[in-house]
């Protein structure tokens, strides 16, 4: 049984972890920490509420990300000693904990140099994400409730808060559409690789005769709009309706008009909302998600002229991007990275962390050579 060479594969992650460092760069990392410090600090900081909540959150998460450079650092150098007291020793027993340790490191620096390269104008944001059903009728809406709780499974294991702002429900089972917030740095880089078409390949539980049905569910993600972003629509060019929220069988849950629909005359854009207890809460949440999606349409929109002035027009992403089979074997497989997994319960009980960073390498090598 081959043996593990310790010593190579710790200068390997060392090299990993300075290359991360050359990056993130802890020198100014901490000197914006001291910045957000004083800044939380003030005494007035709470009399604008939301302001105070942006510095709050960004000086946690800044924290955040300092501290996981200074842990892996030192969990690098108590490896280095655990194997050198195991080797002296000649401890088969401390130098498989060596081993289960490295595969740990590894693991997290693989996910630390992720965030190195979401560096997109956009990427550091809070996520919003939309679930819509696509073909494949009655399938087609369980799957995309399915999906909404894998994601947002996937947030409460990284202790991301999250919002459901919209949920449209179909009349048998499952959802028509969905809306929710990922309120966490860097939700928008990690997420937008998520983007695209999904499709399920399953003996349908809703089929009495135990057919074979392949449905699909698309997932939008549009990076959370900021005040300094300047999307300004025009009161002319937005339609607002009102009109009763409801629940599942279209069982009245609002006695009153809260719920919003908000569409953007020009594009064509639909946002609705009816998740807040007020009209004037959903409004501003249509609105702000409204904002949103034409944030990301202009960044589309730029993007496309820049391919175009290059005289490459073809799209990055297919239509379909991945796909999770139950039956007739059990599989999940992103046609763009050809990453797979034989375990589709795991991943749809949230655990897609590797699929999300396939697809931000994947991302990054495709900007690379275009």
């Amino acid at each position: 049984m081959a043996t593990t060479d310790f010593p190579a594969e710790i200068r390997e992650l060392r090299t990993t972890l300075e290359s991360i460092q050359a990056v993130s760069d802890p020198t100014a990392l901490r000197a914006k920490i001291e910045q957000l410090s004083e800044a939380a600090s003030a005494p007035n900081l709470w009399d604008d509420p939301e302001s105070a909540q942006k510095v709050t959150s960004a000086l946690s998460a800044a924290q955040a990300e300092l501290e996981r450079v200074d842990r892996l650092r030192g969990r690098i150098d108590d490896l280095e000693t655990l194997v050198e007291l195991g080797q002296e020793m000649e401890d088969d027993e401390t130098l498989a904990e060596a081993e289960t340790e490295l595969v740990g490191i590894r693991k997290d620096l693989d996910a630390l140099e992720i965030r190195t390269l979401l560096a997109g104008e956009y990427d550091q944001r809070e996520a919003v994400v939309t679930i819509r059903a696509g073909a494949g009728g009655v399938d087609a809406a369980d799957f995309a409730e399915m999906l909404l709780r894998m994601y947002l499974r996937w947030a409460e294991r990284h202790n991301y808060p999250t919002t459901v702002l919209d949920t449209s429900y179909a009349e048998e089972a499952g959802l028509k559409s969905a809306t929710f917030e990922v309120k966490a740095p860097y939700a928008y880089g990690h997420l937008s690789v998520e983007a695209g078409t999904h499709r399920l390949v399953r003996i349908s539980p809703f089929d009495n005769q135990g057919r074979r049905q392949t449905s699909f569910a698309a997932v939008e993600v549009v990076p959370l709009i900021e005040q300094t972003d300047s999307i300004e629509i025009p009161e002319s060019e937005i339609k607002v309706d009102v009109f009763r929220s409801s629940g599942p069988g279209g069982q009245s849950v609002n006695t009153t008009d809260s719920a919003v629909r908000m569409t953007h005359i020009p594009t064509g854009i639909v946002v609705s909302m009816q998740n807040e207890k007020s009209q004037i809460q959903n409004r501003a949440a249509a609105l702000r998600v409204l904002q949103s999606r034409l944030l990301l349409v202009r960044q589309e929109e730029e993007r496309a002229a820049k391919k175009e002035l290059a005289g490459d027009i073809k799209a990055s992403w297919g239509d379909q991007m991945r796909s999770y089979v139950l039956q007739p074997y059990q599989m999940v497989k992103d046609l763009r990275t050809e990453h797979e997994v034989g375990n589709p319960s795991a991943v749809f009980d949230g655990d897609i962390d590797d699929f999300i960073e396939a697809g931000v390498r994947w991302r990054r090598a495709q900007d690379v050579t275009a």
